[in-house]
């Protein structure tokens, strides 16, 4: 693993889709490199004791976890997200980003590079 730097930090507010959150997002940039990601990003949240891991994506249309946070790794490659609603802010993540959301953020797949597998 990486030296983790200190995070990017979003700060969102409510819009007329979505509750959003006090809390900010966190964004980790490159904390995870080198082969098999997905086995060291199922490590990370394992040793965090983040249960319920799932392989995937991220749906393509605006939604939120109103009762539960989320931390999502890119795995490989590219997606381009926007966060909490039309009116929020849109990033790019690459393989070996991790995002924290906090419960009620908003967010939705804008668009993504070949091969992008999501783990949460």
């Amino acid at each position: 693993m990486a030296a983790v730097t200190a995070p990017e930090i979003v700060r969102l507010k409510r819009d007329a889709q979505m509750p959003n959150s006090a809390l900010p997002v966190l964004v980790y940039r490159q904390p995870l490199s080198g082969d098999d990601l997905e086995k060291r990003i199922r490590k990370m949240f394992e040793a965090n004791h983040w249960h319920g891991i799932w392989r995937n994506g991220i749906y393509d249309y605006h939604h939120f976890h109103s009762n539960a946070h989320e931390v999502l790794g890119i795995a490989h490659g590219t997606v381009e997200v926007k966060l909490g609603g039309d009116s929020g802010e849109t990033l790019t993540l690459a393989a070996g980003d991790v995002v924290v959301l906090p419960a009620g953020t908003g967010h939705c797949r804008l668009s993504d590079g070949r091969g992008l597998v999501v783990m949460g």
